[in-house]
């Protein structure tokens, strides 16, 4: 493989993805470099062991605090694994630093065919808890989802990843990177960023053929809210790290008389009242996998009867107190302010899944958990508007940016970004 490049594209998730279709578009030289695979079968909880990352066992990754972190290693990074919610979060908050999107959030939605999800994909679980929270005073509404109707089975197995090719993923934009000329390189994690008086020269990796060194006039780091800030500590970068946010979520459960949400993409409908007042957002959801429900609740998580299982999940904008050390480990409290967000939250949760039809006396709540982790090299912190960090050409473009917990999902945001560091870098 040729060792010289215009860019090196560390991560091939949202970010990164985005970065290597927009540069080679542009006829730049590309390489991204992945520590996972091109998974060729996803969508069962077996497949799934494959790519989410965690410990010997099997079990999923935590923070030293015990906090479920969901995270993965693969090309198309979380977006595989995603429940395609496609809104823009942090609009107003990136704007005020500068950061205008408009015409990028334009695109990523024209592109991923982001739109209302088609009615007659929702469950009859979730279109009761629809009524039922309208009934209560809640508004709830067909949340925005980069999901082709046509092809979508209503499988529900949308956070394993889509057995049924129905949703968008950012290995669509690896694909059309390589047909216009970029290369990927997989199983090979980025040893270390070369640096010559201030200024980015390269990266060494280490993969199967052993260690390599590529040269390139930049290096974006895309690697993700976990992955970025090692990379980042271990260049010098100290300030990298902290900052830490997931989007913490419980899930809500009550067993009812023969009403589920099994036949359905996850997240289908959603209620926005206290996102800005209270700091939380209400959607239905259930994990259809008995092995996930036992590592969020327990054994009982195992036995619920999905056939009768309905629930929703609390997902908070959580106070970004957590760090991401240089060896990879990660701290990741549970704030009083996050525990009464989640409370008040599953409180109405329970409220609305009663009014549906749940039994009272059944209603369980998940371990707290994340999904979006990010502000690990927050604008304005450790990068600047443009994503550039104190290294002259070392850039990052991923949630690890994030100047605040959007509470929200970044996936759109992400693209948005990186759309704008291309036309920054290549216009």
């Amino acid at each position: 493989m040729v060792k010289e490049f215009d860019f090196l594209i560390i991560g091939a998730g949202a970010g990164g993805a985005t970065m290597a279709n927009e540069l080679a578009k542009r006829n730049k030289r590309v390489l991204v470099i992945e520590k996972g695979k091109r998974e060729k079968k996803v969508g069962t909880f077996l497949d799934c062991l494959k790519y989410y990352d965690g410990d010997a066992l099997k079990m999923p990754l935590k923070s030293n605090e015990g906090v479920i972190l969901w995270h993965t290693f693969m090309a198309g990074g979380s977006t595989v694994v995603s429940c395609a919610n496609g809104v823009r979060s942090l609009e107003k908050e990136l704007a005020d630093l500068g950061i205008v999107l408009d015409e990028e959030f334009a695109e990523a939605e024209r592109e991923t065919r982001t739109a209302p999800i088609a009615d007659r994909l929702l469950s009859d679980g979730s279109r009761t808890i629809m009524q039922s929270a309208r009934e209560l005073g809640y508004n709830m509404e067909l949340m925005p989802k980069f999901i082709n109707s046509e092809k979508c089975k209503k499988c529900g197995l949308c956070t394993l990843g889509c057995p049924n090719g129905a949703k968008w993923t950012a290995v669509n934009y690896l694909d059309d990177a390589v047909q216009n000329g970029a290369a990927i390189l997989y199983d090979s994690q980025v040893q270390q960023v070369l640096t010559k008086n201030g200024k980015v020269r390269g990266v060494n990796v280490i993969g199967p053929s052993g260690s390599t060194e590529f040269t390139a006039g930049a290096v974006i780091l895309s690697a993700g809210g976990l992955g970025t800030p090692v990379i980042l500590q271990q260049t010098g970068i100290k300030e990298a790290g902290s900052g830490l946010f997931v989007d913490l979520f419980v899930n809500t459960y009550g067993v009812t008389k023969g009403l589920n949400q099994v036949h359905e993409p996850a997240m289908a409908v959603v209620c926005h009242d206290f996102h800005k007042s209270k700091g939380f957002i209400l959607s239905p959801y259930i994990n259809s996998s008995k092995m996930v429900r036992a590592i969020e609740i327990g054994q009982k998580g195992a036995f619920l009867p999905v056939n009768k299982l309905v629930g929703i999940m609390t997902k908070i904008t959580d106070e970004a107190v957590g760090s991401v050390y240089a060896d990879g480990t990660i701290s990741k409290p549970v704030t009083e302010t996050d525990r009464s967000r989640l409370r008040e939250g599953s409180a109405i949760a329970k409220e609305i899944l009663v009014k549906a039809g749940a039994d009272k006396n059944s209603i369980v709540i998940s371990k707290p958990q994340g999904a979006h982790p990010g502000g690990t090299a927050a604008i304005g912190k450790v990068v600047d508007k443009n994503l550039q960090t104190k290294i002259d050409g070392l850039f990052v473009c991923d949630a690890s940016v994030l100047p605040t917990a959007p509470g929200l999902p970044p996936i759109l945001t992400i693209i948005a970004m990186a759309k704008r560091l291309a036309k920054t870098l290549a216009p």
